[in-house]
């Protein structure tokens, strides 16, 4: 059985979208917070974790909501939809606040984002494996990622060509364009892909390759049974690994921007044309990884891609001023998060059961969303106070500390990497690679 890749590339749309937004947010928000409303690196960083905290709470129960909705047209597709149009108009608020320079107005903005996106991320990232047949998810996967890199890839060129050079430069133009982009992926998704009728036909392929989920069961069935002593250690050393690689990650793509303009001294919207190779290097590895774990096996192949990460961010420290060679180790980063980011969702779906899969989604973003919570205060804080190790005489010299920071929390997740045993799929080696048809 091969892997439909046209039907997945439909359902990453919603991926898609998701991570425009996030590119958006991520490179543009510190730098408002920063240089219209004059706050420093601590603050900000509590700003950008409050963001967080809302999302913490929801992601589980927007995930576990939507395994026991059942409508027309499917569980996840009604908090898609009502997820996607709140964040829009929450989105337009963002860079008018900027303009008028209202704190207030800009916080409501960027929490109704958050509130918005958590109604439908889970669900969205859930209609992967609702629809995909068990042993082609880590393919599945690889193919979601690709879109939603590619999303990442848009809205980073849309950055460097519609943020101007400035103190305080407009970004309305950039956020209408990343809400037109945002509506349309939806739009597409819910012509193109009918959840009930694919759930219903991925069901049929998973039995006639031999692999059925346990899944007869209903959700609420599902609750009362408790995970196995072993498959709960490892899900739980699993949740530890990408709360710490994301520890690391979220700091340096949340910061970047500011420590392209402080350290590195590059203008506008410049600093998106690094962060651009970084993500063309993913697209290229997605396919790749997803092929190697199916061969190899997904531990082994984060493992890999978290060595490359550490190595990449560590090595990015001895370069005070910016240079050509400083690609290469973000096209190293590149391959490093495509080896993490596609394995380690299929891994935790795997020890998850069938009913719960919007659970357990929930479960790998809280993961994630803490890590985002805390990291943006600590290495906030590591900003601004690190000039007194390194340069007392300069209040911007702790920004040379972005990069170990970084490297140090994607290496401990090395460590506890090495204690998941459970979540590679034995069924998906059965079938080889010939099963993956790219150009389906």
């Amino acid at each position: 059985m091969k892997l439909n890749t046209k039907r997945t590339l439909w359902v990453g749309l919603a991926f898609m979208s998701i991570c425009a937004f996030w590119q958006v947010y991520d490179s543009i928000v510190p730098l408002i917070l920063k240089n219209t409303f004059n706050l420093n690196d601590s603050l900000s960083g509590v700003i950008m974790a409050m963001d967080n905290v809302l999302a913490i709470l929801l992601l589980p129960l927007f995930g576990a909501l939507s395994d026991r909705t059942n409508t027309r047209i499917g569980r996840r597709m009604p908090y898609i939809l009502a997820g996607t149009a709140c964040a829009c108009v929450f989105a337009v608020l963002a860079p008018i606040a900027n303009q008028v320079r209202s704190l207030a107005l800009f916080v409501v903005a960027i929490g109704g984002c958050l509130l918005s996106m958590a109604i439908y991320r889970s669900p969205a990232v859930a209609l992967m494996p609702d629809v995909t047949p068990k042993p082609l998810r880590s393919k599945a996967n690889a193919v979601i990622n690709l879109t939603g890199t590619l999303g990442g890839i848009l809205m980073l060129a849309a950055i460097a060509l519609l943020v101007p050079a400035g103190e305080n430069p407009s970004y309305m133009v950039l956020y209408l364009f990343m809400i037109a982009f945002m509506v349309l992926c939806i739009a597409l998704l819910y012509v193109k892909v009918k959840e009930p009728s694919l759930v219903v036909l991925a069901e049929e392929e998973s039995k006639a390759m031999g692999m059925v989920d346990e899944p007869e069961k209903s959700a609420d069935e599902n609750a009362g049974v408790r995970m196995p002593r072993e498959v709960r250690r490892s899900f739980l050393f699993m949740l530890a690994s990408i709360f710490l690689w994301f520890m690391g990650y979220n700091a340096i793509t949340t910061a970047f921007s500011k420590y392209a303009n402080v350290h590195w001294g590059l203008q506008g919207g410049s600093f998106a044309y690094t962060l651009i190779i970084a993500q063309a290097a993913a697209v290229v590895a997605y396919i790749p990884v997803g092929i190697l774990a199916t061969r190899f096996g997904r531990k082994k192949t984060i493992l890999c891609g978290v060595a490359l990460l550490a190595i990449a961010f560590g090595s990015c420290v001895f370069f005070k001023t910016f240079g050509g060679i400083i690609f290469f180790f973000f096209i190293l980063a590149g391959f490093g998060w495509a080896a993490i980011n596609v394995n380690s969702f299929p891994m935790i779906v795997e020890m998850s059961r069938g009913a719960d899969v919007g659970r357990y989604t929930g479960y790998y973003y809280t993961a994630s969303q803490a890590a985002q919570i805390i990291t943006p205060i600590l290495s906030g804080a590591v900003l601004e106070y690190g000039y007194l190790l390194i340069n007392r005489a300069n209040p911007d010299a702790g920004y040379v500390l972005l990069f170990p920071y970084g490297a140090f929390f994607v290496a401990l997740s090395f460590v506890t990497m090495l204690f998941v045993r459970h979540g590679d799929s034995k069924a998906e080696a059965k079938y080889g690679l010939e099963n993956f048809d790219i150009d389906d």
